[in-house]
């Protein structure tokens, strides 16, 4: 073959190379733009809402005077939030590799030889090398772990907005369960009182023991309750603990039984609203870190230049011997590996998008959720609420009754275990609503500030 004709080789082998690094930067952002657009296309929420509260701020939604304080020892002490901060850490550690790439290197080496006449010498060497960006394939693996860092920030931000949730849904639990102990401990306290009633009108020749049977059984239920609830109540105070990183018989949180306010966050454009999940931050990041690792493994069957310098020498700063290398290195034959782990990267890239599309589905469906869930609770909420004032005034009007013999004990416990049920459900409702608001500001990317 003529040089000619060589040179002509590699010179369209080059060009043709160099073309498939363009139409790689071409495609660079054809993901990011899909995930953008199916993001922009959801345009508006299904449900209606009313006297709903604009805030930027989980914490804003729940008046709780000592939520800033345990918010603050819950992110410097809980182990989950300190796991995710060590792997923001491990991120940035990461891009400090990476990046060390585009920095010459610089390493040294001290040989010492012993001859036969018993005299040693010493030989130096300090070699640089430094590989030229042309491609800008270095910059790409470092823009990629860039945005490995935006990920893991999010997925931070993310934990500790998860956190800060679950510390509120703790705190509206703990509430619940003293309010249903309450309205078991007055429901024991009724049926106590019903027992002497029923003893003294037996006494008097009026009623029976099965009257007092029935009596007794029902408060026996009801202590069997009142166990269960004491016991939920100190299962989530050990959860709180858990939450905020410390021992359970560590402190006494002073937590009221009464549920504070809790406003109902205001749902925005969607994409307004989506935009703030972190989550669906971290899968965006990732789709497009993946996408700058792709260019790099397209990148990786172009040329590279690798300069490199030597000095050596036995007296290496007096009298060295330097030498200046350029080196033009390109695959020819590796079996295919490079175009392989060229089209696996640019398969992980399809995979991360299509993980960002169902983070997206998620949450469109959570916050649809939640937001139809207020309205269904504040419906179910009004009806208990009326049911109750009913069941109280039927209860009274059965006492009168039962004292004049005109019932039976059965009618009447059956009336007054419908008011308490009635108490226990109405109460359960609430709390199920004050949970709801939670979730719906949290699925609307409402969070904490890190």
């Amino acid at each position: 073959m003529r040089y000619s004709d060589l040179f002509f080789t590699l010179s369209s082998t080059f060009i043709l190379l160099a073309l498939i690094g363009c139409s790689v930067s071409e495609n660079k952002s054809h993901l990011q733009q899909r995930a953008q657009s199916n993001l922009v296309n959801i345009t508006t929420w299904h449900y209606q809402q009313q006297n709903a509260t604009s805030a930027t701020q989980l914490t804003e939604l729940i008046d709780i005077p000592q939520l800033t304080q345990l918010v603050k020892q819950a992110v410097s002490n809980n182990p989950d939030a300190q796991q995710m901060a060590m792997n923001l850490k491990i991120a940035y550690a990461q891009r400090g590799i990476v990046n060390s790439d585009r920095i010459p290197q610089a390493t040294t080496e001290i040989n010492s030889h012993k001859h036969k006449e018993n005299s040693i010498s010493h030989n130096s060497e300090i070699r640089v090398s430094w590989e030229i960006d042309l491609w800008q394939k270095i910059q790409n693996t470092v823009d990629a772990a860039n945005m490995d860092i935006a990920s893991a920030q999010a997925n931070y931000q993310a934990t500790l907005d998860t956190l800060i949730a679950n510390i509120m849904r703790t705190w509206l639990a703990i509430s619940l369960q003293k309010q249903l102990i309450e309205i078991e401990e007055s429901r024991l306290k009724s049926l106590t009182d019903n027992e002497t009633f029923i003893i003294k009108r037996y006494r008097n020749g009026l009623g029976s023991l099965e009257d007092l049977d029935n009596a007794r059984s029902s408060s026996a239920t009801t202590q069997a309750t009142l166990a269960n609830y004491r016991e939920q109540l100190s299962q989530n105070k050990r959860t709180l603990s858990l939450l905020l990183g410390e021992a359970p018989e560590k402190r006494a949180i002073q937590i009221s039984s009464e549920f504070p306010t809790v406003l109902q966050p205001l749902a925005n454009i969607p994409a307004q609203d989506l935009a703030r999940r972190p989550d669906l931050q971290s899968a965006y990041h990732l789709i497009i870190a993946e996408q700058y690792r792709t260019q790099a493994a397209y990148k990786a069957l172009l040329p590279s230049i690798n300069l490199s310098a030597a000095f050596t020498g036995e007296e290496l700063f007096n009298n060295p011997v330097w030498e200046l290398l350029g080196q033009l290195t390109a695959p020819l034959f590796l079996g295919g590996k490079l175009r392989a782990q060229a089209e696996i990267a640019q398969l992980t890239a399809e995979k991360a998008y299509w993980n960002y599309q169902s983070t997206l589905l998620n949450a469109v469906n959570e916050v649809e959720n939640t937001l139809g869930q207020e309205q269904s609770l504040s419906r179910q909420q009004q009806h208990i609420h009326q049911a109750l004032q009913t069941a109280k005034r039927s209860f009274i009007h059965y006492q009168k009754k039962y004292s004049q013999g005109l019932v039976d004990i059965i009618e009447l416990l059956a009336t007054q275990q419908r008011t308490f049920n009635l108490q226990s459900q109405l109460t359960q409702l609430i709390y199920n609503r004050l949970t709801n608001r939670i979730d719906l500001g949290l699925a609307l990317g409402l969070g904490v500030t890190s």
